[in-house]
C-alpha cells in the first residue's frame, strides 16, 4: 500500500513513534512521513492525519482512497481540541481512542474502530502521551490490515460534545486550593510549552511536576 502520514508538529510526543512504526511496516508498504500538505505530490491509498494542525483541502484528499485520523475521545463525544486532556481534568481514568474518516465537518466522519486504555490516576503527561501514542499506532496498523474489508460505522447524530482549545492561561494554579484539588491539572500540562504557574506578591512563578 501507498501510505502517507501527515504530522505537522515535529516536536509532538508521537513523532518518534511514527518513525518507528514506519520502519516496522516499510517491508510491506511504501510509507512516507511529511510535515506539510504541500509536500504531498503522489497519489496513495491512505493519508493518516496524526497531530496535524492543517485543514486538508480537497485537492489533497482526492489523491487518496481514504483519509483517516485518530482522536482520543469517544466520538461523537469530545470533538475538538485536546480531548484526553479534558477527560483527565474531569477526573476520568478511561481514555477512549477513535479511528475515523475525515470529512468536511470536523471530527464527524465514519468510525473505523474504537479502543481505550485505563489510567491509574498517577500518570504524568509524558506517560499519558505514550499510552495515547501506542493506541494510535495500534489503530493505524488495524487500518492497513483491514483496509479492504472494513465497513465503517456512521457517527451517532445525538450526543456530540465539543472541547474548546486550551491556552497557556489554562495552566494557572490557584494559591488557595490544595495540591490534591489541582493535581490533575499539574500532571496533564505540557511542562515545556504550557507549564503550571501561579502569581504571588506581584511575581509569576513556574511550577513543574516530576515523578521520582
Amino acid at each position: 500500500m501507498e501510505i502517507v502520514i501527515l504530522c505537522t508538529y515535529t516536536e509532538h510526543p508521537i513523532y518518534s513513534h511514527l518513525d518507528k512504526w514506519k520502519n516496522k511496516n516499510s517491508k510491506d508498504h511504501n510509507i512516507k512521513i511529511v510535515n506539510k500538505s504541500s509536500e504531498i505530490s503522489d497519489q496513495g491509498d491512505i493519508l493518516f492525519l496524526i497531530a496535524c494542525s492543517e485543514i486538508i483541502k480537497d485537492n489533497i484528499k482526492s489523491k487518496f482512497k481514504k483519509v483517516l485520523c485518530v482522536h482520543a475521545s469517544d466520538l461523537p463525544k469530545g470533538k475538538g481540541w485536546s480531548p484526553y486532556v479534558h477527560l483527565v481534568l474531569a477526573g476520568e481514568n478511561k481514555i477512549p481512542v477513535t479511528l475515523f474518516e475525515i470529512v468536511d465537518k470536523v471530527d464527524s466522519g465514519d468510525i473505523w474502530k474504537k479502543t481505550s486504555f485505563t489510567l491509574e490516576g498517577h500518570e504524568l503527561a509524558d506517560e499519558i502521551n505514550f499510552l495515547v501514542s501506542q493506541k494510535t499506532l495500534e489503530l493505524m496498523t488495524f487500518a492497513i490490515e483491514n483496509f479492504n474489508s472494513i465497513i465503517p460505522t456512521p457517527q451517532e447524530k445525538n450526543g456530540e460534545t465539543f472541547y474548546p482549545k486550551r491556552n497557556p492561561d489554562d495552566s494557572e494554579l490557584v494559591m488557595n486550593k490544595t495540591i490534591l484539588e489541582q493535581f490533575n491539572l499539574m500532571r496533564i500540562v505540557d511542562q515545556n510549552r504550557y507549564p503550571c504557574f501561579f502569581y504571588h506578591k506581584g511575581f509569576r512563578y513556574k511550577l513543574t511536576l516530576t515523578k521520582f
